[in-house]
């Protein structure tokens, strides 16, 4: 907003998800000095984005991959399961089952 300073509570659903992604990211980075991490999990808010914004974050989170972290995301938004390589699905099978598959090429 052009450098103009703005309360925290007024961020968006999408706004409030990237801060918070970033945050999540920054934190990583800061904690990876003394302590190895090497996966990243993130369970929804992709939902408040727009398309642009979501083609952005998974920009960013697959950029992680060349510095060696696996990124994980649980989500029902189907753009953003279209563009991932790789997917765990799990489906329910009915009577409190599910079966679970795997998507894509792993190696």
């Amino acid at each position: 907003m052009m450098e103009q300073r703005r309360s925290v509570h007024s961020l968006s659903g999408g706004e409030t998800f990237l801060v918070s992604l970033a945050l999540s990211l920054a934190l990583s980075e800061i904690s990876s000095y003394s302590l190895r991490i090497e996966s990243l999990f993130i369970d929804e808010g992709f939902g408040s984005l727009d398309e642009k914004t979501l083609d952005a974050a998974l920009s960013a989170l697959q950029q992680l991959n060349r510095y060696g972290k696996k990124v994980g995301i649980i989500s029902h938004v189907d753009y953003i399961t279209s563009q991932l390589p790789v997917r765990i699905e799990v489906k329910k099978s009915g009577q409190g089952e599910s079966t679970v598959e795997i998507v894509g090429d792993i190696f």
